[in-house]
């Protein structure tokens, strides 16, 4: 059985365990089936997820040139203390901004190689979670705006990190940590703008993954140059899908290109 489409990051489920879905225009595949199948990943071409044309990805899924130009991939999604949206300001498209910076953010601190801090629509909680592997999060202030919740990231990132390890989030090669201590410690650096949002009794969110085997020492796939890989799928974890050689595929790093897939 064989499947085509542009990749997109794959759709979740908040199950025990995560249940992944990868949806292609005409096709719907649940991955958690395809655990231990072997499978073909080809690539076929690009396809821009904004313009749709066969150019090389540069970001997020986009060509170089809509990368620079579309809102959805302006520098404020990466950087949220940036945003201007409540001031009424425009980077690239202010409807486009109200829209998405103008609505209840989750600072939030997520355990998937270590405790970090990070930022998400209140509407993505708990998927945020799951694409970043977190085996465990909590939320320590629900904001109105995305602005307030960037620059309270921004102050709590000298107090704890903002960066997952990947290998170590791969391997499983974690340790289980109070998140409510955490949050107790941080409040004190919440900035003045935002103190009246922390969220005072809330409990961690534990994340099973469908993992039958993890990596010791992950590879990480680049389907563009091997062309084509075929291996064993013994585990999902994030984005990763997770092989018995120990070749890791990131769908979400691979968003925009156009790959077959083919279930032997």
């Amino acid at each position: 059985m064989t499947y085509q489409g542009v990749l997109t990051k794959m759709e979740t489920e908040f199950s025990s365990p995560i249940a992944y879905y990868l949806v292609f225009e005409n096709d719907f595949l649940n991955m958690n089936q395809l655990l231990g199948k072997t499978i073909t990943i080809q690539f076929v071409k690009y396809q821009c997820l904004s313009c749709g044309m066969d150019k090389p990805i540069y970001r997020q899924g986009f060509c170089k040139s809509c990368f620079f130009e579309i809102p959805q991939a302006a520098d404020w999604i990466m950087r949220p203390e940036l945003s201007t949206a409540h001031l009424n300001k425009e980077d690239r498209d202010l409807e486009y901004e109200k829209k998405v910076q103008l609505q209840p953010h989750i600072v939030y601190l997520a355990n998937s190689s270590n405790v970090k801090v990070g930022v998400t629509r209140k509407s993505q909680v708990p998927t945020r979670w799951i694409d970043q592997g977190a085996h465990e999060a909590i939320e320590i202030v629900e904001v109105p705006n995305r602005y307030l919740a960037g620059i309270t990231e921004v102050a709590l990132k000298d107090h704890v990190g903002d960066k997952t390890n990947w290998r170590t989030m791969l391997k499983n090669d974690i340790v289980d940590e109070n998140l409510v201590e955490w949050r107790e410690r941080l409040k004190q650096y919440i900035p003045d703008e935002a103190k009246d949002y922390f969220i005072e009794t809330n409990t961690e969110t534990n994340i099973e993954f469908p993992v039958e085997k993890y990596p010791v020492k992950p590879n990480s796939l680049n389907i563009i140059k091997s062309q084509s890989y075929t291996g064993k799928l013994t585990g999902i974890k994030g984005q990763y899908l997770i092989f018995e050689d120990d070749t890791v595929f990131n769908v979400r790093s691979n968003e925009g290109l156009v790959v077959s897939l083919s279930i032997l």
